[in-house]
């Protein structure tokens, strides 16, 4: 199948059978979303879920959060990966959005960066799930499912090179639902361990399953007389 062909089957098929796609962290507003994607980096958006409401409800402002202090942060968050370093970039975090942003989430990739905690995948989901952005997120999920459906090549080796493929193939306007789209599909369907082909919707445009169950390539349709 060629890669054109196999986007347009994909993009059809998440259209029809998940219209809506979006972000399963819980928040009320850019600053609450932030601080939820930096605790989501190597850990489960269950887990984010259930300690931020006590942290949003105590640190409602990034000029209270700014006047805290990361161990009294950390006793809010440990039990996320990462606890200690994620603390310092939380407080860090709000200290700049303070000084250096008025105290507003940024909307654009080099001013998001710039904050601690803050990588090119945060970024872009802030830029994507707030901002509305055309803007690839590329997660763990977002590289599997990728790369098993065969949307990237295998020269696609880093995060970056996998979102500029999906960046050159993906219609704009669908972007940022693509992003939920393939991540949702990595943490329901497409598992890392145990994906489950048998009941998967994409087996027939996925490039892992037919090769994995050899399944043999479409033959065109004989014309009508």
């Amino acid at each position: 199948m060629r890669k054109t062909e196999r986007y347009e089957k994909v993009i059809a098929w998440f259209q029809e059978n998940m219209p809506v796609a979006e972000t399963e962290l819980h928040y009320k507003n850019p600053y609450e979303l932030l601080i939820a994607v930096i605790l989501s980096a190597q850990c489960t958006d269950k887990r984010v879920n259930i300690i931020t409401p006590p942290l949003y409800k105590d640190f409602p402002t990034p000029e209270v959060l700014a006047e805290s202090t990361p161990e009294v942060v950390f006793e809010y968050i440990r039990s996320v990966s990462y606890p200690n370093n994620k603390a310092k970039h939380l407080v860090g975090m709000a200290k700049m959005l303070v000084n250096d942003f008025n105290s507003e989430v940024p909307d654009n990739l080099e001013d998001l960066v710039k904050l601690p905690g803050v990588g090119r995948k945060t970024a872009n989901v802030i830029q994507s799930v707030v901002f509305n952005k055309a803007a690839m997120a590329v997660d763990t999920h977002v590289f599997r499912v990728s790369h098993r459906i065969g949307l990237v090549s295998d020269s696609c080796k880093t995060p970056f090179s996998v979102e500029k493929e999906l960046m050159k193939n993906i219609p704009e306007s669908l972007v940022a639902k693509a992003h939920h789209w393939l991540i949702l599909h990595g943490r329901y369907v497409c598992q890392a361990r145990t994906p489950k082909c048998d009941t998967c919707g994409l087996q027939l445009m996925c490039k892992h399953f037919c090769n994995t169950y050899k399944v043999a390539k479409e033959t065109p349709k004989a014309k009508n007389k």
